[in-house]
């Protein structure tokens, strides 16, 4: 097994390229390198600087690789391509002139991240599952021909691939040798699956993991209430790997049973949080993982 473990921006509750609510930036950089972490990701594009010299001097002073980012839009929209290219361009140029190797694509929800409402249909017509596919694979040929990275697709609550049978139907309907999947072993747990035997069942199109749990009694009573995700989050659905639902010492004998090689993220939702929540947070983590074997 040789698993390279990261954390990201989302772990100091950082959702947007600009929010007075998030860890400063520098801060975020700094706290990440004290907590033991050697890769990490970028977060929302225009969150940590854009200016390729200036991002890779910082990440240099602080001994920090990349491993990717996101790109998030509403794939199933053809009218929003143009918008998408221009994020999917920005990202890709970044990602390349740090040398990193992955392209995280993330459906948009479709619904208001902090009421609930609907934006969107939860599920799409056979048209709209088309274009979703076909926009899915441009990006993915766009970021490897453009800028050598390898795009995996990465299953979130509240969009439009967020159960087990949705990300079957993505996995069946898109080409193997252009997306591979980001397991997101949190997200995958508050969607009712199970991530441990997902991963086993899967694990050829698997090399990109973002590592998280989800507390077990929240998720019923948010399920129950149908509370929105951001609201979820700010009651601290997403659990550290040290607690929760996921089987993390279970995960950890599959992946070594797979020898498996590539990332593992730790990306835990929290948003907002206060500025001294993070670093802790991410202390304990490291170490836990560092205990049961995981890099």
């Amino acid at each position: 097994m040789d698993i390279k473990i990261g954390s990201a921006p989302d772990s100091w509750g950082v959702w947007f390229p600009s929010d007075p609510r998030q860890t400063p930036w520098n801060r975020f950089m700094d706290e990440i390198a004290e907590a033991g972490y050697e890769w990490t990701e970028l977060g929302p594009l225009g969150y940590l600087p854009t200016d390729p010299a200036t991002l890779h001097g910082e990440l240099d002073q602080r001994g920090l690789k990349v491993s990717g980012s996101f790109v998030m839009a509403h794939f199933e929209d053809a009218d929003a391509w143009q918008e998408t290219e221009k994020q999917a361009r920005g990202m890709g140029e970044l990602l390349a002139s740090v040398g990193a190797p992955y392209v995280v694509l993330i459906d948009d929800v479709y619904t208001n991240l902090f009421t609930g409402e609907p934006l969107r249909p939860p599920t799409l017509t056979d048209a709209q599952w088309g274009t979703f596919v076909e926009t899915v694979h441009r990006l993915a040929e766009l970021a490897k021909r453009d800028y050598g990275l390898t795009a995996v697709y990465h299953p979130h609550a509240e969009t439009h691939v967020e159960y087990e049978d949705q990300i079957e139907r993505l996995l069946r309907d898109t080409d193997a040798s252009l997306i591979s999947l980001c397991l997101d072993t949190g997200h995958h747990a508050y969607r009712g699956g199970d991530p441990v035997a997902f991963m086993g069942k899967h694990q050829a199109r698997i090399p990109y993991l973002h590592l998280k749990s989800v507390d077990p009694d929240m998720q019923k009573k948010v399920e129950a209430e149908n509370t929105p995700f951001a609201i979820a989050v700010a009651q601290d659905m997403f659990s550290e790997p040290s607690v929760g639902k996921v089987d993390f010492p279970a995960f950890r004998d599959l992946l070594r049973e797979i020898d498996f090689t590539g990332f593992g993220i730790v990306e835990q939702d929290m948003f907002p949080a206060p500025f001294d929540k993070p670093l802790p947070i991410a202390k304990r983590t490291r170490a836990y993982l560092r205990e049961i074997g995981l890099g």
